[in-house]
């Protein structure tokens, strides 16, 4: 029952980090203390796995509007194939901390589960905006282009990679530019 009283201790730390980390502040997942289960009661372990669950909630919802966003400002098959590992990139960084190695191996397990359970539903509803891009009338050929390169880069494809990686202070923000905005020009001189 170590880290209750006086600062909080691990736990405190975890708690205050997933909420920096779920806002986009930056955050060192690195230096985060290793929490067992035999550390805190039930508890207190039911308690970060809801505030871990948040976290990883509103990481993914973030996600998901972004990667919205710029699949509809894809101009052509090689943007939207683009945009889709990008998505890829950022969904890397949430099954990291989902399976953080500081968390207790049931809880890693879990988070880790139910972030892959959610890929194939979010490639299905990809796949299904590709269908009604048809059905309203979209140049059939130009679907079937873009319905290639969400199958070339699918987002199940972060979970064919293994186990979620060591989550890192310096993975940026694959987002970090607004896909909706004017392209920016480049000069490139002789």
């Amino acid at each position: 029952m170590s880290g209750l009283w006086g600062d909080g201790g691990a736990y405190q730390t975890w708690v205050e980090f997933l909420r920096r980390w779920a806002e986009f502040e930056p955050v060192d997942p690195a230096a985060l203390p290793v929490i067992s289960e035999e550390q805190y009661d039930g508890v207190t372990i039911q308690r970060l796995t809801v505030h871990l669950g948040k976290a990883l909630d509103q990481r993914l919802r973030s996600w998901a509007d972004k990667l919205g966003r710029a699949m509809s400002a894809a101009p052509d098959e090689f943007s939207y194939g683009r945009e889709l590992a990008q998505a890829r990139a950022g969904l890397q960084a949430v099954r990291a901390m989902a399976g953080h190695p500081g968390l207790p191996r049931k809880l890693r397990e879990a988070m880790t589960d139910l972030v892959d359970r959610q890929l194939p539903q979010a490639q299905d509803q990809l796949e299904r905006f590709l269908d009604d891009a048809v059905r309203r009338g979209d140049d059939p050929r130009a679907v079937e282009r873009l319905r290639r390169a969400l199958r070339d880069n699918a987002l199940t494809g972060v979970v064919d990679q293994g186990p979620p990686p060591a989550p890192s202070a310096a993975a940026p923000d694959p987002w970090a530019y607004d896909p909706a905005a004017a392209p920016r020009r480049r000069v490139i001189p002789d």
